[in-house]
């Protein structure tokens, strides 16, 4: 199977709603005002109610009633909001992906986003572009389910789409692996090629030249989600730690207890439950 099989028609592409279309558009425009991209919004009352009521969430902590679109994008940033409609539009284009334990999936994904977000926050880095690339990382995966079910399969009986090993097993038996198509479908939808290059990187930043800070903390997220969504033991989020990542980016290493046997209170990053409080309405 050729990875360009899987994008080459139009009815192999999901069906993302037009204003995230046009919100994606925004990334490669310069010029756009927060003005007209209230009104975009705006022009959805779904979509609007939906990001009112993920900016009044717990995770963003706002002082006041979030109560237009305008309040939302003073108040978040237009980046955010763009975050939360592009995350609500990539969760509604694959609703219907069979094969995947789907709200799994979502959670997995939003825990790495946020979690990505919170560490390049922490390492000096730009938080809501590591949410983005966090949200989008693994969309390849509902692609490759939705389009080549036969071929993937028997990957599944082997091993969990979660799981830290997936991307390895299918570059040795397809060829490519699930970060190649996200990269593949994020050029397809013009976003800018800094994001599709660092798509691909995430499942192993450190073999790439040179090294993708935000494909690096996408990966150190998506280890922290991983082990909470699959229930990890202490032992096996141990085992698992991406020590080296977490060393290039200079990750002080009380962030997590399994790097060191212990968190520093001070500088550990919250339960993700907390961390992500409210935001799983994105999933519904």
């Amino acid at each position: 199977m050729e990875l360009k099989s899987l994008v080459d028609q139009p009815n192999k592409l999901p069906t993302v709603p037009k204003v995230v279309q046009q919100l994606i558009e925004s990334f490669n425009s310069e010029d756009i005002s927060a003005n007209e991209i209230a009104h975009l919004i705006a022009g959805d009352p779904a979509l609007s109610a939906k990001l009112l009521r993920l900016a009044n969430s717990a995770y963003f902590h706002v002082s006041r009633t979030v109560g237009t679109v305008d309040d939302a994008l003073r108040m978040l940033g237009f980046v955010m909001v763009r975050n939360l409609v592009l995350g609500n539009g990539m969760v509604a284009a694959f609703k219907n992906t069979k094969g995947m334990e789907l709200q799994q999936f979502w959670r997995y994904n939003l825990y790495t986003a946020c979690a990505a977000r919170w560490l390049a926050h922490h390492g000096g880095d730009n938080g809501d572009a590591a949410f983005t690339l966090g949200m989008m990382h693994g969309i390849g995966q509902l692609q490759l389910h939705a389009v080549a079910a036969a071929e993937v399969a028997p990957l599944d009986k082997q091993l969990n789409v979660l799981d830290a090993g997936r991307a390895e097993l299918e570059k040795e038996k397809l060829g490519f692996h699930f970060a190649d198509v996200s990269a593949e479908l994020a050029k397809i939808w013009n976003f800018p090629e800094a994001l599709s290059s660092a798509l691909k990187d995430i499942p192993a930043p450190l073999a790439s030249t040179p090294f993708d800070r935000m494909a690096g903390w996408v990966h150190l997220g998506a280890w922290r989600a991983r082990a909470e969504v699959l229930d990890q033991s202490d032992e096996d989020m141990a085992a698992s730690y991406p020590a080296a990542v977490a060393k290039r980016l200079g990750v002080d290493a009380g962030w997590t207890s399994a790097s060191n046997g212990k968190s520093d209170p001070d500088k550990a990053m919250p339960p993700l439950k907390e961390l992500t409080a409210g935001l799983d309405a994105m999933l519904e």
